[in-house]
């Protein structure tokens, strides 16, 4: 695995809550390729539970569009936004088991749009919720302006 670089770091005001080291707040997502898919892990905590020690929903539905994202960027070399997310939500995530896997791939793209497939695994390794996220890609100039994308190259880890 290899990681890949984040350099929104270096934006006066980035806070992102998927990605951003120091929101206090936040998921701290760090990314890594392994072959032709975008991998993270991430210790869930008791203040992201839905019910008594299960990871919320809402909170798998952030990860799984923040690791798609990621996805356009390191593996597409393009800036986007979400245009759909589609999951399911197969098994409960606990909160007290250890870190869960987030993984996604890119499965096609085509003209403006990339369809990624995004998968959560728990602490064991079983399948809890995944699906297909739809984004919207930006010409680069306005993907520049509007996200702050810095070019395909800026994700590779020095």
């Amino acid at each position: 695995m290899k990681k890949i670089n984040n350099p929104f770091r270096e934006i006066p005001g980035y806070n992102c809550f998927g990605c951003a080291p120091d929101n206090p707040r936040g998921l701290k997502l760090e990314f890594f390729r392994e072959g032709d898919e975008v991998v993270a892990r991430w210790r869930p905590e008791g203040d992201f539970q839905g019910f008594k020690n299960a990871l919320h929903g809402g909170i798998q539905a952030a990860l799984l569009d923040e690791i798609a994202c990621w996805a356009v960027f390191a593996l597409a070399g393009r800036g986007g936004v979400t245009a759909r997310l589609e999951l399911r939500y197969r098994h409960p995530v606990s909160c007290l088991e250890g870190p869960v896997t987030l993984r996604a791939r890119i499965l096609e793209v085509r003209h403006s749009l990339a369809t990624i497939a995004v998968s959560l695994y728990d602490a064991s390794g079983r399948l809890c919720s995944g699906g297909k996220a739809v984004y919207s890609l930006l010409p680069a100039e306005r993907a520049g302006v509007e996200l702050y994308f810095p070019g395909p190259g800026a994700f590779a880890t020095p």
